[in-house]
This record gives C-alpha cells, structure tokens and sequence, in this order.
C-alpha cells in the first residue's frame, strides 16, 4: 500500500493481484458538493465501460447478470452498489475493502475514468502522480536488483576465501580481517581505492563504495568476483591475483562504455 497526493488529496494504492488498483472513496473527497460512488455506478455509461473492461480482462464475467443491470441504468429508481455489482457479475474491476484502510478501490483504467466524473483537471493530476509513483517504484527495483546482485556474488567470493584461506584454527576477529582484506583486493582494482579510503573521502554520503557503482561497474565487479573466486582456489597470490583483476577491470570497463556509446550514436 502507498499513497499519491492529487490536488491536496490523499489517494491510497494497493496491489491486488499484482496489479494497481486505487482507492475511489479518497478520490471522490475532492468532487464539490454531496456524491456517491453509487451515483457514478448507476449510470448507463459507467456501467458500459466497466461491462467492456471486463469483457477484455475477466473471462468469468457474469454476462447475463450484467445485460439485467444495464437494462435498469437509466430508471429513476435503479440504483447498485460496488458490493451488489461485483457479486451479482463477477466483475474484478472493482473491490470493496472493509479495515483500517478500507473503502472501494479500482483498477487503475477504472479510477482514471473515475477521475475524469470528478474533473478533467483531477484526472490529469491524477495521471500525473501515478506515473511518478510508477517511476519511483522502478528506481527502486533497479536499486533492489543492484544490491541483490552484489550480495549473490558476495557469497560466492566469501565462500572460496573460507575454503582455500582461512585455516580452522583462527579466531572470528582474524576471520573478519582476512574478509575485510579480499574485499579491499575487489575494490582497490575496481575503484582505485580501499572501502576505508572511500568513507574517509565521503563522510557524508551512507551506505559504501559499491552503492554508488554505476551498472557497468557493478556488472564488471560481478565479473571481478567469480574471476577471484577462481584465482583463490587455483592457488594464486593476493599480489598477483589484484594485478590481474585491475588488468580485468580495465578492460572490461572499455568493452562495456564502448558498447553504450555505440547504441547511443545509433
């Protein structure tokens, strides 16, 4: 669950299903005067946008069910709720949520039309924060994948310097320098610098030097660390093994810029 702000108006989020479906009980605090959901719900193009909705998305939509509700819209007396329509036609375009962040909640292709009933000027505000949120949570994903990337590669190294370079009589505090050790060999051939170096540069900034790795760096880096993996097992000093992984560095970083300047001048 999340929240966008459209118009001074707090609007809930939520998956279902994996998909984004919003909250048209926030949204319908921004329509001047005394309206309903029921309202929207009962008119006859309301209600022939949803019947195609669901015809696209939702092979157990109740159509017989349905066709009985269009043929009333437009009656003075007719009048359904979201739980009445829902249950009576099987549709997913709508859910009705009891709780603490209760309330009747949208597909996202329904609540923009939804927010067009309340005004063409909310509707555009509307769009226009849900596609930041979409933007944020990809940011987000991109960062989420760049840190799992690092840590599956970072057992896989950890693992060959337990095997192969520290003996089972040392102490945890000599384990923890001899780790720290094979990390700094990954950094000073990829960044030029040792974790501590870095910090002292960046007093500032949280998190360490491979947090603010750039892709390639971080796809090189992933390289570097199957590449030491092997090194350490085949027996290789750590002098010899950070003179060939800053060999490596090098030219895998040349290999990669080229290949992005070359599709941005396509």
């Amino acid at each position: 669950m999340t929240k966008i702000t459209v118009k001074d108006t707090e609007v809930t989020v939520i998956k279902v299903n994996e998909e984004d479906y919003i909250c048209i009980t926030d949204m319908i605090k921004a329509k001047d005067g005394d309206f309903f959901i029921t309202d929207w719900l009962r008119n006859r193009n309301t209600l022939e946008f949803l019947g195609i909705w669901e015809q696209v998305y939702n092979p157990h939509f109740n159509y017989g069910e349905f066709a009985i509700i269009k043929n009333k819209s437009g009656l003075n007396n007719f009048k359904i709720s979201v739980k009445e329509f829902t249950a009576r036609t099987n549709a997913i375009c709508l859910q009705a949520k009891a709780g603490r962040y209760g309330g009747t909640y949208a597909h996202k292709d329904i609540a923009f039309e939804f927010a067009m009933w309340i005004s063409p000027e909310f509707k555009i505000y509307m769009v226009l924060e849900f596609q930041r949120l979409k933007a944020h949570e990809q940011a987000q994903l991109g960062w989420s994948a760049k840190r799992e990337l690092s840590k599956i590669n970072y057992h896989i190294h950890t693992d060959a310097i337990k095997q192969n370079l520290i003996p089972p009589e040392l102490t945890l505090t000599q384990v923890s320098v001899i780790y720290a050790s094979e990390a700094d060999v990954l950094n000073v051939a990829m960044f030029g610098q040792t974790a501590r170096e870095w910090r002292d540069q960046h007093p500032d900034l949280k998190g360490n030097i491979r947090d603010y790795a750039s892709i390639n760096e971080l796809i090189c880096l992933s390289n570097m660390e199957n590449l030491n993996a092997v090194f350490i097992n085949e027996g290789i000093s750590q002098k010899e093994r950070l003179l060939k992984l800053n060999q490596i560095a090098i030219s895998q970083m040349k290999i990669l810029e080229d290949s992005v300047t070359k599709r941005l001048l396509k």
